[in-house]
């Protein structure tokens, strides 16, 4: 009986050492009092909450084109209708909330592929980081905002395919990080312990080099989310973006910049809702680089 106990204790995966602990807490603590990046979670939060609580309650579909155009904004319509009767209200929830699935898809995509090749080549280094080093060159070189027009427009065009060409090209900026950190912390004592102990690559890598990069991961994983949503806003304001009948905050700008100064409604609500994204995104972003700076 006592073996038995013995051995699932054996089992049990270890506690976290108080020292990661109070880390933990020591981050947090810090990233509370960066006024800016707590201003920027409660300025994303609010947004998410409304973009999913709208739709539940009113009454015009983002696709309902019955309605007559350029009605000003008033009681029915708060936001007006645009040039072929859409309502701007639902418009800009679904833009909005297709720009932040992309953008999330992208971050999260475009995160673990990079964050997989950097950390195996600065590990492992030789053949496999010079593999991984001219891989990450070429895609570096490749003019981007071109190529991933041609795919959108060869492919359907979708929200999905859209996240995925995109997250194709910049999973680059998180393997050079990765790679740096991972060659970094290859040398330390822990590695060669590990090592030593006959601990294999994959272990190494997610037991021991990827605990200690959880800040330049969460870090940017956060601000490519932030760029994630202004590239796919570019894409989509020149029409190689999110195709109708769908939509997104970049689609809405292109498809009423041309009533800037006649009906400049039509354009600052949804560019004020993308800046409003990318200003909350990018302090929160600051506010986790600078919780997780030992400097400071």
């Amino acid at each position: 009986m006592a073996d038995d106990m013995n051995a699932l204790l054996a089992q049990r995966p270890p506690d976290p050492p108080r020292s990661q602990v109070r880390r933990g807490r020591l981050v947090l603590r810090r990233f509370r009092r960066h006024r800016l990046a707590m201003a920027g979670v409660v300025a994303l939060a609010v947004l998410v909450l409304a973009v999913l609580i709208v739709p539940l309650w009113w009454p015009h579909d983002y696709g309902d084109a019955s309605f007559p155009p350029f009605v000003p904004p008033n009681a029915e319509f708060p936001l007006g209708t645009n040039k072929i009767g859409l309502d701007m209200l639902a418009q800009i929830v679904r833009g909005t909330q297709l720009s932040l699935l992309i953008a999330v898809t992208v971050s999260i995509v475009a995160t673990t592929l990079g964050v997989a090749l950097g950390s195996l080549a600065g590990y492992r280094r030789g053949f496999t980081d010079a593999a991984v080093s001219r891989l990450t060159d070429l895609f570096l070189i490749v003019p981007q905002i071109a190529v991933a027009a041609i795919l959108v427009k060869v492919f359907d065009g979708s929200w999905f395919t859209v996240a995925l060409i995109l997250s194709a090209f910049y999973w680059t900026q998180s393997a050079r990080i990765t790679r740096g950190e991972a060659m970094s912390l290859a040398q330390r004592e822990f590695v060669e312990s590990a090592r030593a102990a006959g601990a294999g690559t994959a272990r190494i890598i997610t037991r021991h080099l990827l605990p200690n990069m959880t800040g330049t991961i969460a870090v940017n994983a956060t601000l490519a989310v932030a760029q994630a949503v202004l590239l796919e806003a570019g894409l989509s304001f020149v029409g190689l973006g999110v195709q109708l009948p769908d939509t997104s905050l970049g689609r809405i700008i292109f498809d009423n910049y041309t009533q800037f100064s006649g009906r400049p409604w039509l354009f600052f609500w949804p560019f004020g809702v993308l800046v409003l994204i990318s200003l909350a995104l990018n302090f929160i972003g600051d506010g986790l680089r600078d919780a997780f700076d030992a400097r400071t």
